[in-house]
């Protein structure tokens, strides 16, 4: 029985593939391992997103090579889709797989035998074109939650990014099928599901023509039994529809939770970046969430220093996210891609000011999450609690995406608990107490 161990690199979308490739592994008869522990074979699944990213891939090469130099390393995912020449060049490995090839390798690397004699990888790449078929994939037994993957690829041609030259033209699952997976999950025991993809916003097309929509597909897993918890990961502010906020709003199972995309705060940028909104619709979205739901957790995604970014509209867009009513940031720094529009966008923005105007909107971020947890202290929330412990606590959710502490109880792991939240510690993570009059030990 050959050992394989998996890494992942980028998003809940990587790791929900990740895992459901694994389990192909399993049902095949390999023994899946720790990265750690001497595998046969390794997996990375890439993101390419940024450059670091790619830096990344190539440093975990590396360390398979330490761990097992006889060990066969296969590379999938989305910098395989992009730049599979380069990275087959990369000393030690074995096999390069993209986007239409990469649920198949197990069947095109045939026992994964390593040639020692090869001066590089093989490749197995079609043109993006080609990637079409939709790969039902989620997360299991990695995490207290589960990655369910309800759309793939992207039409929106953003002028900085290079998804869906690495994954393709939008297509999604049926719905059918997605609540035929949200049952099996929920037969595993697992409370909390987070739908992902690279634009769920946009689920219901397949072969190019829509025939569902995303409100169809929360309709009816809201009707799930099983399944305590719904959590959209991502959706695009155009996308975000009033229908959708107010079901939200009343559902029994979606979350108060969204993670909306920004990107700047100027509209001048966002035409530069070839957005599908300007920051009016944006305030729009906000201010319909917090009057349905005012305890509502809103975290924003924002690049700086993309090309065209004067200092002036950085402030704009600063000044913008400062006065709006969310909950947090994820701030990514610019980084060239080839084959993307924004290369030839002028002026570029020096590497020091982009580092600049990160720090500024971390600095924000922490202030803006620090203000919203502070909002909830008082209020009674319910926490899933996860299986990792630090320093002799475990921490968990709120639904609305507040991080809480509490002393370790192995009985706590994978269950909700109705608790008051009551301050926050010095990490900056919420302290709770139980809200019934008799408090166990373990609060106290």
């Amino acid at each position: 029985m050959k050992k394989v161990a998996f890494y992942t690199l980028g998003c809940k979308l990587n790791y929900s593939e990740t895992s459901s490739i694994s389990r192909m592994f399993e049902q095949r008869g390999y023994q899946k391992v720790a990265f750690n522990d001497q595998p046969d074979i390794f997996i990375v699944n890439t993101c390419s997103v940024t450059e670091n990213a790619d830096k990344k891939c190539r440093k975990i090469v590396r360390e398979a090579q330490a761990i097992n130099p006889n060990g066969y390393v296969a590379i999938i995912g989305c910098y395989a889709q992009l730049k599979p020449q380069e990275i087959a060049e990369i000393p030690g490995v074995d096999a390069v797989l993209g986007a239409a090839e990469k649920f198949r390798l197990i069947d095109l690397l045939d026992g994964f035998v390593k040639e020692p004699t090869k001066t590089q990888g093989q490749v197995f790449n079609s043109p993006i074109e080609e990637a079409v078929e939709y790969h039902v994939s989620y997360s299991l037994n990695d995490r207290t939650r589960t990655f369910l993957k309800v759309q793939d690829g992207c039409d929106y041609p953003c002028a900085y990014c290079t998804i869906p030259l690495a994954r393709g033209k939008s297509r999604s699952d049926t719905i059918q099928n997605v609540v035929k997976s949200a049952h099996e999950i929920a037969a595993r025991g697992v409370k909390e599901i987070v739908l992902t993809g690279v634009n769920i916003g946009d689920f219901g097309l397949r072969n190019g023509q829509r025939e569902e929509t995303f409100f169809d597909l929360v309709k009816a897993l809201d009707e799930v039994e099983g399944i305590e918890r719904f959590r959209i990961s991502s959706i695009e502010p155009n996308l975000l529809t009033d229908e959708i906020i107010a079901f939200v709003a009343q559902s029994k199972r979606f979350v108060p939770h969204f993670h909306i995309p920004l990107q700047s705060g100027s509209n001048k940028v966002l035409g530069l970046m070839r957005r599908r909104y300007r920051r009016e619709l944006y305030v729009d979205r906000v201010t319909k969430i917090k009057e349905l739901m005012p305890h509502c957790c809103i975290g924003v995604d924002v690049i700086v220093g993309h090309p065209g970014e004067t200092k002036e509209e950085f402030l704009e867009t600063y000044t913008f996210l400062s006065a709006l009513d969310i909950s947090y940031l994820h701030v990514f720094t610019y980084s060239e891609r080839s084959n993307t529009l924004a290369v030839d966008i002028k002026p570029v923005v020096p590497q020091s000011q982009r580092a600049e105007r990160s720090k500024m909107l971390h600095i924000l971020s922490d202030k803006k999450r620090r203000a919203f947890y502070e909002s909830q202290l008082g209020t009674e929330r319910t926490v899933l609690f996860e299986d990792e412990v630090v320093n002799g606590f475990m921490q968990g959710f709120t639904e609305n995406y507040v991080r809480v502490a509490v002393k370790y109880d192995p009985l706590l792991i994978n269950e909700l608990k109705n608790l008051r939240l009551t301050d926050i510690n010095a990490e900056g993570i919420v302290e709770a107490e139980e809200v019934e009059s008799t408090k166990s030990a373990l609060f106290v």
